[in-house]
């Protein structure tokens, strides 16, 4: 069992978790990203809820065209599978690529590349906190603490919708 998991489950096993479902949290019901402000809005109607700091991709400037680009997407996506067992403190699986980046990508004779992730820091990290923190380190992903990935993971639902914006 991962770190990941028993930490959750010693979370839910002293009761540290069930007060969040039993008192009502606050639950997102779209993301938002503002990309230049580095930052991640958890929404409801046009209400935020919480907003957290993100680190990009290496190349972070426009749209993600291709696998390798190291740029984070820019456009409207939705939150997808869950990951506990991440290379990174909890995982979300943002919907990248849609249809129309796959076509862009097909026309230029690219592929669009993929697994575009919401995650928390790596669980074996390579560098300091200080540069993780921050620094856009990504290979076009969106990466936040691990305490803020806790809230997204515990405030969002599958299928959320997210927009990232330039």
């Amino acid at each position: 069992m991962s770190i990941v998991r028993r930490l959750l489950l010693s979370l839910a096993l002293f009761g540290l978790c069930l007060p969040l479902q039993a008192t009502n949290v606050d639950m997102a019901d779209h993301v938002v990203v503002r990309k230049s402000e580095r930052r991640l809005y958890l929404m409801r109607g046009d209400e935020t809820l919480r907003s957290f700091r993100v680190a990009l991709g290496l190349d972070p400037v426009g749209h993600k065209e291709r696998e390798g680009d190291f740029r984070t997407p820019e456009g409207r996506y939705r939150l997808t599978t869950r990951n506990p067992d991440s290379e990174f403190f909890l995982s979300i699986k943002v919907s990248y690529p849609s249809a129309a980046d796959t076509a862009r990508a097909k026309k230029r004779g690219d592929p669009p590349g993929g697994y575009i992730m919401i995650h928390g820091q790596p669980n074996s990290p390579t560098y300091s906190r200080e540069y993780y923190r921050r620094m856009d380190w990504t290979d076009g992903c969106i990466a936040v603490s691990n305490a803020d990935m806790i809230d997204i993971w515990m405030m969002t639902r599958a299928d959320t919708p997210i927009e990232i914006l330039p």
